[in-house]
């Protein structure tokens, strides 16, 4: 028992040796830590001062899907029999929490690129992204032919490749950099839409174009099944009152012509009016069961639409990210002192090693 306990107590001294002597070996090279920290905070400062600041534009809105099928299934049935689906079941095409992902989609961020300036529709916000991370400068020095490309009208065949690409690069980069798209809460249908960017003009206009954008889609996809029904219905209401109206004219038109018929010839007058009386009577039962249908269509189209209710929309100034100098030479100090011990270590790690072989 006296030997373990001796032999505990010269590890435990060992380990206390070598503490200290590392301790002393790190205090004699302080100049050295102590120049890292300069120039960690030196490049701290750099870095804050000459950072460009992040603008952000923020708007939240809440989203309230409509009632699928809005309770119209018991008159299914009814309008299947003119060929026309009235709703009734299904959960639709989009559900709340697809509308995030809808934001991130290539199509609506490429549509929104594509889109006017509001003050200046000569341009495209493509072309106001390209400027602010100055793409067009690096191409007027490496590829001048790209400055050829114009995003509003169709360019040369030989550029549909590059044209393409470039869009298609400002879209990822929009996507990983720029934009977030979030729920402020779970439980809450309250959606937030962020752009982010050095510019503040771009990071408003881009943050309005693409919410007007993927909305509008939003609530056309969504109510795109009623509005068709609404219409071939529309359309069937309007011949078929068409032809009542023909069946009516037609009848007035046979007993006009005949004034003073023979009653020997009864028949030359009855049966037209009969026949135009029987497709009138016939045309007004359809059109009362079409002009029910077209009603409940509408009703049920009202129901469908989502409500989007927009909450807060940016204005300027717009938020302003920008690094404080203060933290900017801190982290840097800090992290370059943190470096500075890590290479002196390994540093005499390696000497000793050298020097035991």
């Amino acid at each position: 028992m006296g030997d373990i306990k001796n032999r505990r107590e010269v590890t435990l001294k060992e380990f206390l040796l070598n503490i200290k002597i590392w301790v002393n070996y790190l205090f004699s090279k302080w100049y050295i830590i102590l120049i890292m920290i300069l120039i960690g905070a030196t490049l701290g400062f750099c870095y804050a001062k000459f950072k460009k600041p992040s603008y952000t534009a923020t708007t939240t809105f809440v989203l309230e899907s409509g009632e699928q099928g809005g309770g119209m299934g018991q008159y299914a049935s009814m309008a299947a029999l003119v060929g026309i689906d009235i709703g009734g079941k299904g959960d639709g095409i989009f559900q709340g929490e697809n509308l995030l992902e809808l934001y991130k989609s290539r199509k609506m961020i490429e549509a929104t690129l594509l889109t006017p300036i509001g003050n200046d529709s000569s341009r495209l916000l493509i072309d106001m992204y390209l400027d602010v991370v100055g793409a067009k400068k690096s191409w007027k020095e490496k590829k001048p032919d790209l400055l050829k490309i114009n995003f509003i009208r169709e360019n040369d065949p030989f550029m549909v490749r590059s044209k393409d690409s470039i869009i298609q690069s400002v879209v990822n980069d929009i996507n990983k950099y720029n934009l977030v798209v979030a729920k402020l809460d779970k439980k809450l249908s309250i959606i937030k839409v962020e752009v982010k960017s050095p510019d503040e003009v771009f990071s408003k206009e881009f943050n309005n174009a693409i919410v007007d954008q993927v909305n509008s889609f939003y609530i056309k996809t969504k109510t795109k099944k009623s509005l068709d029904n609404i219409s071939i219905l529309q359309h069937k209401t309007d011949s078929v009152r068409a032809v009542m109206n023909g069946s009516i004219s037609i009848a007035a038109s046979t007993v006009d012509a005949t004034p003073n018929l023979n009653p020997t010839r009864q028949a030359q007058r009855l049966v037209p009016t009969q026949r135009s009386q029987f497709s009138a009577e016939t045309n007004k039962v359809i059109l009362g069961q079409l002009v029910q249908n077209l009603e409940m269509s509408k009703m049920a189209l009202m129901k469908e639409a989502p409500l989007i209710q927009v909450i807060d929309s940016p204005i300027f100034p717009l938020k302003i990210d920008k690094l404080s100098k203060v933290i900017g030479i801190v982290v840097g100090g800090v992290l370059f002192g943190f470096l500075s011990f890590i290479i002196l270590i390994f540093s005499k790690l390696f000497k000793d090693v050298l020097a035991q072989s």
